[in-house]
């Protein structure tokens, strides 16, 4: 999943607001001499540094179902299908609002949630802000993100693309506010009518926007308000008008589900079977009484399996219970030639499906309990279970590129000359962690990050495994839980960990600070010298702190051919170092380390920036160093 970056955003004059202000109304503008101040996205302004947030988006093809909508937004499809009250695969009618949870983040005194776009023959960045995002992005937003021309725009390019969203201020908290939901304003609509689809004052709605009481602004096509909300906001609490109808017939619903599912997945008779059958489940539990949010998120004791059961676990998810003689025949009896690494097995279910199937014991249970809470693009998904005999088997996602470790042995050559691969790796695994640290409930700490567990699928896109020995932790910064047995993989347990079982998610800030050499440098993180153990941190650090360009060209991967090579090493062994700090309160927190890599990401994207924005080439790479070094 592509991620917006906020390089240019340091550049913007932005005027300071009061710490506790309300953000300010933004007409939608897409003139060619809008300055710096009118990007549209709101400001960081005294609230925290991220957070859930709502964009309410209306359905239109050819975003008009959940998996379409999510992709558009780069948002997780189970959040949006229980926002909704609908299952993963379902359609809207159009003009239907669809509630779309993201995660908003403070990104160099903006907020935004992150999302990509690819383009095509006829798009440019007013069509994109306006028609496709309907306004949840803006047209001097995508230029600073992006930093093309409009003339500049191809197709096939993928756009960077920093979505409208907010947080709450201290006062609005104060005052029982706990999330704001990014309504996109359609022609005509006035601030009364949208507080009342809410059930929110019309005054609330005013303040929230930076206007007084005494205003009834008129309100821009295109443009976004922010509705300030006590409570996560669902499809059925929005009024709708009498001509928009909130639920499908059924038949109609799990007649739409199957042909999409069909049609756009090439999903076997028996998927479709496993969806009806989870459909008819839904609608018998909502023809009882609606399940409460509270319900779908306790986590159900285990059970012991059947022959075929599906189970919708939190978020509605569908978590298979395979039979034991079904892994046996699918990974031929654990056959060694099926053998991944380990106790992990590749196992051929049906026709195609590839699932990786890994044995383990009764710990297991906490595994899947966290597992079926969980989910995101760079987590390895979960995708069913089976016990036999007291021996759990868990069966995941198949990641065809194995480890990290090993692609950067072993890997494809010409991929392993790319920056841009190495540097989407980190930025994919930072992610996952960034997920579990700050928007799972209750945080976890991953505790036990490295490049074995790090695996890549098919596009190289990288996704933590491995959870058996994560911990949950608290969010308090202070927060920290200690622990008598310390376990994890040699030379990566940050040091707080390894001497004194200090459990807080810094120490996988640290282990991350290791991958990330692993992927500049291309070695391994413990290695034999003279019959004896050399940690990777142990001898790079040092030489990153001190002359570290001369230093870094007898480090750096010799496999690194693309341009800029030792600029990025340099930005990256920086990286590095904040991580591997001494000092767990020194580290950045994982947000920060996105935050950087979202920075490198597109500066890559411009190696030959424009001269009216940065000058001279020298006078970039220093920009853009300074940059990195105010965000760690």
């Amino acid at each position: 999943m592509n991620l917006i970056s906020s390089t240019f955003y340091a550049l913007l004059l932005l005027s300071s607001s009061p710490i506790n202000a309300q953000q300010n109304y933004t007409p939608h503008s897409c003139t060619a001499d809008d300055d710096n101040e009118h990007t549209g996205l709101y400001s960081c302004n005294g609230g925290p540094t991220s957070c859930q947030a709502f964009i309410i988006f209306k359905s239109k093809p050819p975003y008009d179902s959940v998996p379409s909508i999510s992709n558009l937004t780069s948002s997780n499809p189970n959040q949006i299908a229980v926002a909704n009250n609908v299952t993963i695969f379902s359609s809207f009618r159009p003009n239907t609002p669809v509630v779309v949870p993201v995660n908003c983040s403070c990104v160099a005194r903006f907020y935004q949630a992150n999302a990509s776009f690819v383009l095509d023959q006829f798009h440019t960045y007013y069509i994109a802000a306006t028609e496709v995002y309907q306004g949840s992005a803006t047209c001097q937003a995508l230029k600073f993100a992006n930093g093309f021309e409009e003339l500049d725009l191809r197709s096939g390019m993928t756009l960077l693309v920093p979505l409208r969203c907010a947080c709450p201020t201290r006062n609005q908290a104060g005052i029982g506010v706990k999330f704001l939901a990014t309504y996109l304003v359609a022609n005509g609509e006035r601030v009364s009518e949208i507080g009342e689809k809410f059930n929110v004052s019309k005054k609330n709605v005013l303040e929230a926007n930076g206007f007084s009481e005494e205003d009834d602004p008129n309100l821009s096509p295109f443009s976004t308000i922010l509705v300030p909300l006590s409570t996560e906001p669902s499809s059925s609490q929005i009024k709708l008008p009498s001509s928009y109808t909130a639920n499908w017939q059924e038949n109609e619903s799990t007649r739409n589900i199957c042909v999409n599912i069909a049609k756009g997945a090439g999903f076997s008779l028996v998927a479709i079977a496993v969806v009806a059958f989870a459909v008819f489940f839904i609608y018998k539990t909502r023809a009882k009484g609606a399940v409460s949010k509270n319900d779908k998120n306790i986590i159900r004791k285990w059970t012991p399996p059947a022959d075929l059961r599906v189970e919708i676990a939190s978020m509605e998810r569908v978590v298979k219970v395979f039979g034991f003689e079904e892994i046996m025949k699918a990974t031929r009896r654990f056959s060694p030639k099926n053998r991944v690494s380990g106790s992990v097995f590749r196992g051929t279910f049906g026709k195609k499906m590839k699932l990786a199937v890994k044995r383990t014991g009764m710990n297991a249970i906490k595994e899947v309990n966290m597992l079926k809470k969980v989910y995101h693009f760079n987590l390895v998904k979960l995708e069913g279970v089976c016990e036999h005999h007291g021996r759990f088997y868990l069966l995941f996602e198949f990641m065809e590129n194995g480890s990290l470790r090993e692609w950067l042995c072993r890997g494809s050559r010409k991929e392993r000359q790319s920056w841009r691969k190495r540097i989407q790796i980190a930025m994919d695994i930072a992610n996952g962690l960034h997920y579990l640290h700050s928007f799972t409930e209750p945080a976890y700490v991953h505790n036990n990050i490295n490049s074995n567990n790090i695996l890549l699928n098919s596009n190289l896109r990288a996704k933590v495994s491995n959870f058996s020995l994560a911990r949950v932790t608290e969010r308090a910064k202070a927060a920290s839980v200690l622990t008598t047995n310390v376990v994890g993989a040699d030379g990566y347990m940050a040091p707080e960990y390894r001497e004194a079982g200090l459990v807080t998610p810094k120490i996988d800030v640290y282990a991350f600070g290791v991958v990330v050499l692993e992927l500049v440098t291309g070695k391994e993180a413990v290695s034999m010298e003279g019959g004896r153990e050399v940690l990777l941190s142990a001898t790079m650090n040092p030489h990153i702190q001190e002359n570290m360009e001369a230093q870094l060209a007898w480090f750096i991967d010799s496999h690194i051919k693309e341009t800029g090579k030792m600029e990025f090493a340099r930005l990256m062994a920086k990286l590095s170092a904040a991580c591997l700090n001494q000092e767990p309160e020194q580290r950045p927190s994982m947000g920060k380390v996105v935050s950087t890599l979202l920075k490198i990401q597109v500066n890559l994207q411009k190696l030959q920036p424009s001269p009216l924005l940065y000058g001279d080439r020298h006078q970039y790479e220093e920009r853009t160093e300074a940059e990195i070094n105010v965000e760690l």
